[in-house]
C-alpha cells in the first residue's frame, strides 16, 4: 500500500481530492502514508482518527488528510473540507466521506481498497 500511494502521488497534480473507500484495517491510511512519501512529506503520517484531519507539507503541495470515520453530522468540518479542496496546491485525503458526501466535488479520484489476505489488497481506482 505504501507503494501503490507513492506511485500514484507521481501522477496527481494540485487541486486533487481522493476519496478513500474500504474496511477498517484494508490500508486506507497506509495507502495515505505513501502518498505523502510521493508527495515528499518528511513527518510521520499518522490517522486522523480522533483529530478528524491533519495537514502535511510536502515538496509542492499541501497534504491534508480527513478521516470522518466518528462524525455524525459534518458541521465545521464540511467548511473545513470545502476551504481545503478550493485551495489550489492541496491535496486532500478523505476516508469514511460518507457524512460530507455532498462537499465532495464530482472530479474526484475514488480509491476502494479491499482486503484479500494480510499481504494482499486490491485497489479499484475510479
Amino acid at each position: 500500500m505504501i507503494r501503490a500511494g507513492s506511485e500514484f502521488a507521481k501522477k496527481l497534480q494540485a487541486p486533487a481530492v481522493l476519496e478513500l473507500l474500504g474496511d477498517v484495517g484494508s490500508g486506507k491510511t497506509t495507502f495515505t502514508r505513501g502518498l505523502a512519501q510521493g508527495l515528499g512529506v518528511k513527518e510521520p503520517v499518522t490517522s486522523p482518527s480522533f483529530t478528524l484531519s491533519k495537514e502535511y507539507a510536502g515538496k509542492k503541495y499541501r497534504l491534508v488528510h480527513y478521516d470522518f470515520y466518528r462524525l455524525v453530522d459534518p458541521g465545521i468540518m464540511a467548511e473545513n473540507l470545502a476551504e481545503a479542496i478550493s485551495d489550489q496546491n492541496t491535496i486532500a485525503v478523505v476516508e469514511w466521506g460518507q457524512s460530507i458526501k455532498k462537499v465532495l466535488p464530482e472530479k474526484r479520484h475514488t480509491i476502494e481498497i479491499k482486503y484479500i489476505d494480510e499481504n494482499t489488497r486490491e485497489v479499484l481506482i475510479r
